[in-house]
């Protein structure tokens, strides 16, 4: 099922292109993001494919051709191809954009692994923690010997919401986001390809620190099973951050955080504390993470979610907890905290997150030393 543009009009779309050299996009997933995304660079002027596995969310934007925007940006983005056929979303593409919670890394690296070809670069948005790995090993391990570049962005660039059906609210747009390839070196490549539309993209060192940098895997999943029963006694009416994070429930956090930042010394990579990024992101100080928290005027007003059953658990545990923790027991590094916060929420849903996460098997990292797991990071090589 497929919206598609007249001959014309896809004419139209290859010579604005050629004259402004901009790269063809394909746009993967029509959530929130997915849209605002695919919409923005139709906006620019790009011709962007948006594909979705389920007919039922983009049968308006097929309808109407193209998707509106409001907010910090406004205007309507039209696009070339509306579908669900991966082949026809991704044929002749250069960027392929990955826009769906990262528990759909895994089947997208599945249904795009037979039709990628030379040249074409994947960018994740996000990572989460081992999106590149996962999505890397996937499609060799499904047959794909092209030369194609897997990449992961730090986080969404957009804050946005879903209005209606083909449009969404733009609240902001990101000013930098740190972008990491598989191999490192090529890293370069993709940040150039991506830059000829987002000036907001800069090179991450490698997809270890993008990965192991996902501060959200520590605030989200410990404030949602750590506030449990103050969710779902007020169904979330109370300050997420504000009071949420108690001094006890901070302290929590902060060794929590400790762990992360350990499994990242473990490989050589020297991970920015929670703490230090509330400083940078936010300008918010403070001698604890508490502290800091409280000081940060960027969360007063954030309502808790309702329910724990939200993508702070759904997501974020077994795409980032459970890697973290993952890589932890592969190389001898104690994580007793992020285990038990993975057991309690497995507990809260009846899902043995463990076994749906991303592991070290799933990244392709079993039976890898440091050396090996870094060799295969910066120099995208399988081999011992």
């Amino acid at each position: 099922m497929l919206y598609q543009g007249s001959t014309r009009r896809l004419s139209r779309f290859r010579a604005r292109q050629a004259k402004q050299n901009l790269p063809r996009i394909a746009v993967l997933g029509a959530g929130h993001g997915g849209q605002a995304m695919a919409g923005h660079l139709g906006m620019m002027g790009c011709e962007v494919s948006l594909y979705n596995r389920s007919s039922e969310r983009i049968a308006h934007i097929q309808f109407a051709g193209g998707i509106e925007l409001t907010g910090q940006i406004a205007g309507v983005g039209r696009l070339a191809l509306v579908t669900t056929d991966i082949e026809l979303a991704i044929r002749d593409v250069e960027l392929i954009m990955v826009v769906v919670p990262a528990n759909g890394h895994a089947s997208m690296a599945e249904v795009c692994a037979p039709h990628l070809k030379d040249g074409q670069v994947v960018v994740l948005h996000p990572g989460r923690t081992g999106g590149a790995l996962e999505f890397f090993n996937i499609i060799r391990q499904h047959g794909c010997t092209a030369d194609v570049i897997v990449s992961e962005a730090s986080t969404l660039i957009y804050a946005c919401r879903m209005l209606n059906p083909a449009k969404v609210h733009i609240f902001g747009v990101k000013n930098v986001i740190p972008v990491a390839a598989i191999p490192s070196y090529r890293t370069p490549e993709v940040i150039k390809k991506l830059n000829t539309v987002y000036p907001q993209f800069v090179p991450g060192d490698n997809v270890l620190k993008t990965s192991l940098d996902n501060i959200g895997a520590i605030f989200h999943p410990g404030l949602t099973v750590l506030n449990a029963g103050r969710i779902e006694s007020t169904h979330g009416e109370f300050e997420f951050y504000m009071d949420g994070a108690t001094p006890s429930v901070a302290r929590v956090l902060e060794a929590m955080d400790k762990e992360r930042i350990d499994v990242a010394a473990a490989l050589g990579i020297r991970a920015m504390s929670a703490r230090e990024w509330l400083y940078i992101a936010y300008d918010a100080a403070g001698r604890t993470l508490y502290e800091a928290m409280q000081a940060n005027v960027g969360y007063k007003g954030i309502k808790a979610p309702p329910t724990t059953l939200m993508r702070y658990i759904t997501e974020d545990v077994p795409m980032s907890l459970v890697p973290m923790a993952s890589l932890g027991h592969h190389l001898d590094v104690p994580t007793p905290i992020m285990d038990n916060m993975i057991h309690m929420a497995s507990v809260f849903h009846d899902v043995d997150y463990w076994a749906e996460g991303r592991t070290v098997d799933t990244m392709g990292l079993t039976g890898m030393s440091v050396k090996q797991i870094r060799k295969l990071v910066l120099e995208g090589k399988l081999d011992a």
